[in-house]
Formats: structure tokens, sequence, C-alpha cells
């Protein structure tokens, strides 16, 4: 046999994590399994209450997209072969959680800077940067995000109570020009989505009126 198959190649969705000043790719994150399901939620932009009616039909900026997905880490598949994932079989899936949490904690040496330069004296002290965030669903969906909300079920444990089994849920904020500008290398990247959302709706098909019931408009 030739162990060839016709079979499509699974593509995982993930995160990866961009250093927002050099473009450097420090980090990729593949979900284990991929979501079963993607919300996603769209908040117009518009001038407000109180705007003149010549204002009613204007947009201010891009809809504020919101997204939330469940995902599942499962140490049973790597726990069959111990010899081979000796980091499972001592801390469980831990440590893949470990990096998820990462995504919304500064690090330890960066409250360390501050407290440092706090007692120092500094009298404003400005957060540093974190890495840009990146959500990738497909070669055609790669959107800058924030992690709005995160939360973490832990269902089964290992004899020292190292977690194995648990599911996720992520709530991100699409980050549009809005936030990150167009200069930014995120602001380009929300462009480039916005793009591809538009060449997408060219290929939408097209009807008349009379698949509404009616002949035109009054």
């Amino acid at each position: 046999m030739s162990g060839y198959s016709q079979s499509p190649r699974l593509v995982k969705g993930g995160i990866v994590l961009v250093d927002p000043e050099s473009a450097r790719v420090r980090r990729v994150i593949a979900l284990q399994y991929n979501p079963d399901s993607l919300t996603r939620t769209l908040q117009v932009q518009t001038p407000g209450e109180g705007a003149e009616r010549a204002e009613a039909l204007r947009l201010t900026g891009p809809a504020v997209e919101t997204l939330s997905l469940e995902a599942e880490i499962d140490a049973a598949d790597q726990l069959e072969f111990p010899d081979r994932h000796r980091a499972t079989v001592e801390a469980g899936i831990a440590p893949q959680l470990a990096v998820l949490e990462a995504l919304i904690n500064p690090t330890s040496s960066e409250l360390l800077v501050r407290k440092a330069l706090a007692d120092a004296g500094t009298l404003e002290i400005a957060p540093m940067e974190s890495a840009l965030t990146l959500l990738v669903w497909g070669a055609n969906r790669i959107v800058p995000v924030r992690v709005n909300d995160f939360s973490i079920t832990e269902e089964a444990f290992d004899p020292s109570l190292n977690p194995i089994r648990a599911k996720l849920t992520l709530g991100l904020r699409v980050l549009t020009i809005d936030d990150l500008g167009f200069d930014h290398k995120g602001g380009s990247l929300f462009m480039a989505y916005l793009q591809s959302r538009e060449k997408l709706a060219g290929q939408a098909a097209t009807v008349g009126f009379d698949a509404l019931g009616i002949g035109g408009l009054p």
C-alpha cells in the first residue's frame, strides 16, 4: 500500500501571538479539537441617539464583532504513550492551560518592572504592550482579537490532581482600525479580513423582486 489518502488534511483553528513592533511570530497555539460552533455577534456603529436625521444612514466605523467558542483539551491520547509524552504524564494538560491563561495576564517580570518604577518614584507608568493576538480560523479568516473573557472547567484529574480533561470557553473581540489604526500590523490584518468578507459578499447570488413576491418598490 502506498499510504496515499484522498481525505482532506485537517486544518485546526488556533491563536497566533505576534510581536506588535517587529511582527515576529512569538507563538502558535493550535486547538486540540476544532469547536463544533463559533458564535459571532456584530454591533453596528452609528452616530447614535440624538444625531441629526441626515446622519441616520451613516456608519461611523466598522461593526464591533465579538466571537465566542468552546474548545476541549484531553490528555487521553498522550497518556496512551507515556514514553513519548513525559510532560503530559507529569503535569497533565496544565501546560496547555497555562499557555492560554498567559493571553490575559501580564508576565511576572513585567509586574516586577512596574513595581520597581513605582518604588523609584515614577509618576506615570504605562502598562507594557502585550503581544498582538490573532485568531486563525482557516487561511481566509485571520483577525486581530482581544480576549474579553476566558473560563475553564477542569473535568478529570490524574492521581496527582493534575487536570487531564477540560472544557474552555473563549470570548473574543475583533480589534479594528478604530482600535489599532491603519499603520499597526493588526490594523492591516483587519483590513485584509474586511476585504475578504467583501469579496465573499460579491460571490453571493443575487435575486430579483419576484423572489420577494413583489414587482418592485412602491
